[in-house]
């Protein structure tokens, strides 16, 4: 293994030919790290990034099953979301990503058979709710009167006011007037989708950003956006691209073991394996490790951060995933929330897929002959701790028979293909007194920075936090080389 002091790139002059750009290296390849990577190219440093697996887009990416071409998981994000929007029109690729022209979420209740819709106005906040809540017919109207007795408490609330982060948010809306049914079919159900967790287990904080943010701060600030294409087209191919044309020099299938201060005083990234990087030890003025929080806790130098060992605090919460092909389009709508169900929330992938691309009829039958038209649907479960290592089979029997009370055209549907995808530790669990245990960007070590949805963001662990992350830790090192920032995005209110 060679110990000699090799540059990531080559160090080419500042455009004044006076001194070198300083260099970085990015450990990770995910969504905050190549945010990392494109603001530290945008603000003039020579940047390589290096990821572990052979594709980058960390837990936001895509696979191939037969012809299909599948996500890991359902994916979406919100107008308010400015920092991954931003991201989203750095890679090019807003058009392939959009946003609901207005807030419109079809709830379904299995038990009494109701569909009900949450939808906005464009009255001002808060009354761009008023009339889809008035409506809503999965509570009662004394429920619904409570419903926004609480959300003018939550408006109130500073979400970043410590005593709220050590309070868990169920208990916080029982408080203030809100039943369990409300609870189930309003609160959690934008909760658990944004937080991976049940009311009563997260933090109150972290809920009242996200529906302060979301719901309470702007008409348009909740409608959905979500990939039309697959995520590796958005997260990969796109995002290499958009390295590339940066200048940026990305080396997958490339892992990290340690990072150490050299005697010249820059930084060395020892990669022991690599298709291009065997055996060296990079050095670098800049170092961003945007690597999970344990990875994050095992690669830091000694007094790098206080109290490293809060990093493995921060739990983790496991998403699953299930993939339906059927042999017949089930669902009119792009997607769906259910209630008195298992079921949580279900989209409609065909397109995104490829499912339909071969011509106008879909898969082949299983018994090998013909064509017939199909639809694949993409059923999201967060907060899946009690199902995320359960067999397929059990999945299967508990769930199919779950879609056909929800979607009458299931029934009698052939299933050409069912299949899972988990992600154990797909979020940081946003418990109680998780935000005294997030760290900021910056750590003891002049020159190092964090990035990563689990830091300090203020944002539960969605694309938005991930961004935002990657831009704090290229801002912090930017300003401490003196250099201008190398993006920009509007806060979200």
């Amino acid at each position: 293994m060679s110990t000699g002091d090799t540059a990531p790139q080559a160090r080419d002059a500042d455009s004044a030919g006076s001194r070198p750009r300083p260099a970085a290296v990015v450990v990770g390849g995910g969504i905050a790290g190549v945010t990392a990577a494109l603001s530290l190219a945008d603000g003039g440093m020579d940047v390589t990034l290096l990821e572990g697996r052979p594709r980058l887009g960390g837990l936001a990416f895509s696979f191939k099953r037969g012809d299909l071409t599948v996500d890991n998981g359902q994916h979406v994000y919100l107008r308010c979301c400015t920092a991954y929007r931003w991201f989203l029109d750095r890679i090019d690729a807003t058009s392939l990503a959009p946003v609901q022209e207005r807030l419109d979420v079809p709830v379904l209740d299995a038990d009494r058979n109701r569909l009900g819709r949450l939808r906005r106005s464009a009255l001002p906040v808060p009354l761009h709710l008023a009339r889809s809540l008035a409506t809503y017919p999965h509570l009662s109207l004394t429920e619904r009167a409570n419903v926004g007795r609480a959300a003018l408490a939550l408006k109130g609330l500073d979400p970043t006011d410590p005593a709220l982060d050590g309070r868990d948010f169920g208990s916080w809306l029982a408080e203030h007037g809100q039943s369990q049914r409300a609870i189930e079919a309003l609160w959690d159900l934008v909760g658990v989708a944004t937080l991976n967790a049940v009311a009563g287990e997260a933090s109150l904080g972290l809920a009242a950003m996200v529906f302060k943010t979301g719901l309470l701060s702007d008409p348009g600030a909740a409608d959905i956006g979500w990939a039309r294409v697959p995520l590796g087209e958005l997260h990969d191919t796109l995002t290499r691209k958009a390295l590339d044309s940066a200048g940026v020099r990305t080396e997958l299938r490339t892992r990290v073991t340690s990072i150490s201060r050299m005697e010249n005083g820059r930084w060395g990234v020892e990669v022991p394996e690599g298709p291009d990087t065997s055996g060296q030890i990079l050095t670098a003025d800049t170092v961003v490790l945007a690597v999970p929080q344990r990875e994050a806790h095992d690669l830091l130098p000694e007094g790098a951060l206080d109290d490293a060992d809060r990093l493995l605090s921060i739990g983790t919460a496991p998403i699953l995933n299930l993939h339906v092909v059927y042999d017949r389009k089930v669902l009119k709508r792009p997607f769906f929330a259910a209630l008195g169900s298992p079921v949580q929330w279900v989209f409609d992938r065909t397109d995104a897929s490829g499912l339909l691309r071969g011509g106008p009829e879909g898969p082949p039958n299983k018994g090998g002959g013909g064509r017939r038209a199909g639809q694949y649907l993409a059923v999201s479960q967060s907060a899946a701790q009690d199902e995320i290592d359960e067999p397929v089979a059990v999945l299967r029997e508990r769930y199919l028979p779950e879609l056909e009370r929800l979607l009458p055209a299931a029934r009698g549907a052939g299933v050409h293909d069912f299949f899972v995808t988990r992600e154990r530790t797909a979020t940081f669990a946003p418990a109680p007194g998780v935000g005294a245990l997030r760290p900021s960007a910056r750590t003891n070590a002049p020159g190092l920075y964090l990035a990563g949805a689990w830091t300090a963001t203020g944002w539960p662990a969605t694309m938005e936090s991930a961004v935002r992350s990657g831009t704090s830790a290229a801002d912090a090192a930017l300003a401490a080389l003196g250099r201008p920032r190398g993006h920009l995005f509007r806060e979200a209110a």
